[in-house]
C-alpha cells in the first residue's frame, strides 16, 4: 500500500486537493483492495482553511513524515508569501526523507523557495508561469499539465492533478484500472502531460481569424521587448492596415491598445503573483520607466501599482 501525504498551504485549492485524492479512493474502490492510503498535514497542526474557506483537518503531524511514500504541497492563492526559514529548513528535510514528493496548483512555488528544484524540470498553474519564471529563473519551468522528474512530480492544479494520478495509478498497476478509475468521474481520456494546460488563444478571445490569432501569439510572446506595428503585421503575415481593421473589429481597440493592454495584465499578476520589485516587473513587461509604468497602470485600473500591491498584501 502506497501512502501519500497531502500538506496543506492556507488558501490552498480544494479542486486541487479533491482531484489527487479522488483516484486514490476510487482506484481501492475498483480494486477492491487497499492500494493507497493518505493523510492530511498542516505546519502548524490546526485545521487549514482553503480557498473557499472549507475547513481541512490534519490527520497527520510533521513529525510523523517518515512512514510516507509520497508527500505533496497543495497551495493557492497565498502561496508567494508563505513560509518562513523554519518552515523551509522542514521542507527541504522532509523532501530528503520521503522517497518521492512533488506539488500540485502553486505548490511548486514553495519548493523553489525551499531550493528544491535546482536541476529539476516542474510546472505550476498556468496563471504564475510567467511570475515563477522571473522569479526563479534558475529553474525550468515547463508550463505542462504535469510533470514527473525522477522522484519528483508536480502538476498545474485544478483537473490536471486527476490526470497526474490517474497516470501513476496507470504505471504503477495497469492502463485498465486507470481508466475505470476514470470513467467513474466521467474523464473521458488522460490526457498526456503535454496537453494544453490553458484554454486555446480562439477560444479564450472567440475569435477565429488565423492572423488576428498569429498577431495576439506574437504579442504575447514580445512583452519584455514591445515590437512595433509593423513588425507584428508582418510577423502575422498581414498589413498594418489590415491589422488595424481586425483589432478594431474584434477588439474595438487598436493594436497598440490591445498590446498596452496584455502588458499591464503582465504587471498586473506579477504584482500579485511575486515579489519582484516594480522596477524589476516593468522591465520584465517592456516599460523602461517606472513614471512611465505607474501612469500607464493608474489609467487602466485606477491604482499605482504601488498601491495595487499594497492592497493585495492588505487583503
Amino acid at each position: 500500500m502506497r501512502r501519500f501525504g497531502f500538506l496543506l498551504v492556507p488558501g490552498f485549492s480544494m479542486l486541487s486537493l479533491a482531484a489527487a485524492v479522488e483516484p486514490l479512493r476510487m482506484a481501492n474502490a475498483q480494486a477492491k483492495e487497499d492500494l493507497y492510503s493518505w493523510d492530511f498535514i498542516s505546519w502548524t497542526g490546526a485545521p487549514v482553511l482553503a480557498s473557499n474557506h472549507m475547513s481541512t483537518a490534519a490527520t497527520l503531524s510533521v513529525e510523523q513524515i517518515k512512514d510516507l511514500d509520497v508527500l505533496l504541497l497543495v497551495a493557492g492563492v497565498k502561496v508567494v508569501d508563505y513560509g518562513d526559514e523554519a518552515f523551509f529548513n522542514w521542507l527541504r528535510s522532509a523532501c530528503r526523507r520521503v522517497p518521492v514528493f512533488g506539488a500540485t496548483s502553486t505548490g511548486s512555488w514553495l519548493l523553489a523557495k525551499a531550493r528544491l528544484l535546482k536541476g529539476r524540470t516542474c510546472t505550476i498553474h498556468w496563471e504564475y508561469v510567467d511570475a515563477f519564471k522571473e522569479q526563479f529563473s534558475g529553474v525550468n519551468m515547463s508550463g505542462e499539465l504535469y510533470e514527473i522528474d525522477g522522484n519528483m512530480i508536480t502538476c498545474s492544479g485544478g483537473s490536471a492533478g486527476m490526470d497526474m494520478m490517474l497516470h501513476l495509478i496507470a504505471g504503477e498497476h495497469d492502463y485498465e484500472l486507470a481508466m475505470l478509475v476514470a470513467e467513474q468521474y466521467m474523464h473521458p481520456a488522460i490526457r498526456p502531460a503535454h496537453d494544453d494546460a490553458r484554454m486555446k488563444l480562439q477560444s479564450r478571445l472567440n475569435i477565429n481569424n488565423s492572423r488576428l490569432v498569429k498577431a495576439v501569439e506574437v504579442m504575447q510572446t514580445h512583452l519584455d521587448q514591445p515590437l512595433a506595428s509593423a513588425q507584428v503585421a508582418d510577423r502575422a503575415n498581414m498589413s498594418v492596415r489590415q491589422m488595424e481593421r481586425l483589432f478594431q473589429q474584434h477588439f474595438q481597440q487598436t493594436p497598440n491598445q490591445f498590446y498596452m493592454h496584455i502588458r499591464l495584465e503582465k504587471v498586473q499578476h506579477l504584482l500579485h503573483q511575486s515579489d519582484m520589485n516594480i522596477t524589476a516587473i516593468g522591465t520584465a513587461c517592456g516599460f523602461t520607466s517606472v513614471s512611465y509604468l505607474a501612469r500607464c497602470y493608474k489609467q487602466k485600473y485606477a491604482l499605482t501599482p504601488s498601491q495595487e500591491r499594497l492592497q493585495t498584501r492588505s487583503r
